[in-house]
């Protein structure tokens, strides 16, 4: 089986990416901004790392791509050149210039600082659906459908995939996620609890989700994908009106029913199709089931 090198740069969704890789087949190292505790038997070897600071960026790449065996009984891998890259990156505040520096800057900055870039088989992208903003309302949204951000964050994202396609042809797949939910991502179900949101009234609402599990699944399948397309959407099956899910959730976590607010329609359903011909199916197709068993396994124990 062919060695890979796996460079994953992000958090939460990296780590569960990894775990669903053959850890036979695959070496995973990290970078954060934040140092990272080592934990025994952990599948990725966290660095410490600021896309924004290029010589101690090649320096930490450098350090992690060298050629060279490790002693018996040393538990970290040997070193070896970067194969695959997992770029799933976090931006720390949602304004224009953090948004820049997560996707199209730091994506460049990574690129740059790679030291054998020829080596680099597969980058996978994960970005989100903002790509498309707002619309088109009621109407399927697929791969084939122009983008058209309405703001900074979808206007980043595609810049860093203009950025990777130009820079990695054939070799660089974009990922374009809708809304995650998960162990941890249930901030929604909450505040419907607390009767804190309201649900959009009428027509042209929307609501696109996929499981965490499963879009760390996407991840990995795209890693090693043969021949694979430059983009994907990653969502579950079935994208369901905003106030039907709300209405649901509310009734799941007892909390009271959503009151209605008047906006204009902003919603656009989300087709997996391609996704799913390429091999990838998802463990919790319908949110309603996938967000029920997070709430389950999330209840405090009766005492």
């Amino acid at each position: 089986m062919k060695a890979n090198t796996l460079l994953l740069v992000g958090g939460d969704l990296c780590a569960r990416a990894a775990d669903a890789l053959d850890p036979h087949a695959w070496t995973c190292a990290g970078l954060r901004r934040r140092a990272m505790d080592a934990r025994p038997g952990a599948r990725i070897r966290w660095r410490r790392a600021d896309l924004g600071d290029p010589d101690a960026l090649a320096g930490t790449l450098a350090a992690l791509s060298a050629p060279g065996n490790t002693a018996s009984g040393d538990p970290e891998p040997a070193p070896a050149p970067i194969t695959h890259i997992l770029y799933a990156p976090a931006p720390d505040a949602r304004t224009p210039q953090a948004y820049a520096r997560a996707y199209p800057l730091g994506l460049r900055a990574l690129l740059d600082a790679l030291p054998d870039p020829d080596r680099l088989r597969r980058c996978v992208l994960v970005d989100s659906s903002a790509i498309w903003g707002q619309g088109p309302a009621d109407r399927w949204v697929d791969e084939d459908t122009s983008p058209a951000p309405a703001d900074f964050r979808g206007a980043a994202m595609l810049e860093a995939e203009a950025l990777l396609h130009a820079r990695l042809p054939g070799r660089g797949v974009a990922l374009r996620l809708s809304g995650l939910y998960g162990p941890g991502r249930l901030r929604l179900p909450d505040g419907l609890r607390a009767g804190r949101i309201a649900a959009p009234d009428g027509p042209g609402h929307w609501a696109n989700r996929i499981h965490i599990d499963d879009a760390a699944r996407a991840c990995a399948h795209l890693l090693a994908l043969a021949d694979p397309q430059p983009c994907y959407i990653g969502t579950d099956d079935h994208p369901i009106p905003t106030a039907d899910l709300y209405d649901a959730l509310a009734r799941m976590t007892g909390g009271p029913p959503p009151a209605r607010e008047g906006r204009p329609p902003d919603g656009k359903r989300l087709a997996n199709a391609r996704l799913r011909a390429s091999g990838w199916t998802p463990a919790w197709p319908d949110m309603l089931d996938g967000y029920a068993a997070c709430l389950a396994a999330a209840a405090p124990l009766p005492p």
